[in-house]
């Protein structure tokens, strides 16, 4: 093999750099962490392992990767536009696709980063958008025969989430995106988030790297993907993740399902072992075959993979070299 090929942790030749958790962690001793105790215990999910080691040795040094990227972003726009020997429109927002699948934690990084990156003085409007709103509402996926696939690629208004990073990275003052209720199980009509002016917008979903559709015609259309600047897949064992559904499942029972106005308001008075059980099932016909079928396909699309161990910890970095 010629001097100078690019290689993985195992040694042989690869597009990616692989980083273990305490090289990874050395990249950012020289930043200062930004968040509190307080800050990071109101951004963690249900059933995650989230604390400021962690915050300090992975998302630090990622923060910082990505507000490099941005900046670079900026000096070509800068670039483009004098080699053109014409102003341009203003440089648009700096978009990030994050995925992975149900119950891996991929909510809690995206918050996470969306304060982190917030806090640098070069772009403090971070804007945070999930794709669940995207979805089409109950009603519509059952009149489809949807409603059990809920989450995989068709039981989203496609058209109308392109349409939305196409308007981001359009550079439009003002975007809107529809609101999803995760206590009652639907997107909520009328609601909507506004995003303004963001620097970097986060676009978190379960399959937003998925390329483009082949019609049958065989000419391929747009991904998301397409428009993104930057795409993390937060990745972990498939048996790891099941356990942290069936766990998290276990929570929400005692917790938000136990709401009366939760669309899970049955399963609240469910035994434990009734709970697994269900929680089980749900796992296996809905949640697995879309990981499996779906969302772990798009996982070599990423710019950025995190390895999550059992505990929940990021156990190592895998980077895609430029």
């Amino acid at each position: 093999m010629p001097n100078g090929a690019p290689r993985g942790a195992n040694g042989e030749s690869s597009p990616y750099v692989e980083l273990d958790r305490d090289a990874w962690a050395a990249l950012g001793e020289q930043v200062d962490q930004p968040l509190s105790a307080a800050e990071v215990s109101r951004l963690r999910g249900l059933g995650d392992e989230l604390d400021l080691d962690e915050v300090r040795q992975v998302y630090l040094p990622l923060s910082r990767l990505l507000s490099l990227r941005v900046e670079a972003a900026r000096r070509l726009h800068r670039q483009q536009e004098e080699f053109l020997h014409q102003p341009q429109p203003p440089r648009t927002p700096f978009v990030i696709g994050l995925a992975g699948s149900v119950a891996v934690g991929k909510s809690t990084t995206a918050r996470v980063l969306q304060q982190m990156l917030g806090h640098w003085d070069e772009h403090p409007h971070v804007a945070l958008v999930t794709t669940d709103g995207f979805l089409h509402p109950n009603a519509e996926l059952e009149r489809r025969g949807l409603l059990q696939r809920k989450g995989f690629p068709e039981s989203y208004d496609r058209r109308a989430l392109l349409r939305f990073v196409v308007d981001i990275k359009s550079g439009k003052d003002e975007v809107e995106a529809p609101t999803y209720s995760h206590l009652v199980y639907d997107v909520v009509a009328d609601e909507k988030v506004v995003v303004r002016h963001p620097d970097i917008v986060i676009l978190e979903g379960l399959n937003v790297l998925q390329p483009a559709r082949v019609t049958e015609d065989g000419r391929a259309g747009l991904a998301l993907s397409d428009f993104f600047d930057f795409g993390i897949y937060v990745d972990a064992a498939t048996t790891d993740i099941r356990q942290w559904y069936v766990d998290r499942f276990l929570r929400l029972r005692r917790t938000a399902f136990a709401d009366p106005a939760s669309y899970f308001r049955r399963y609240a008075a469910l035994s434990a072992d009734e709970a697994t059980s269900t929680a089980s099932d749900i796992w296996d016909s809905i949640n697995g075959p879309n990981l499996e079928q779906n969302i772990k396909p798009t996982r070599s699309r990423a710019t950025l993979v995190l390895r999550k161990a059992r505990d929940h910890s990021v156990q190592y970095v895998r980077l895609r070299k430029l």
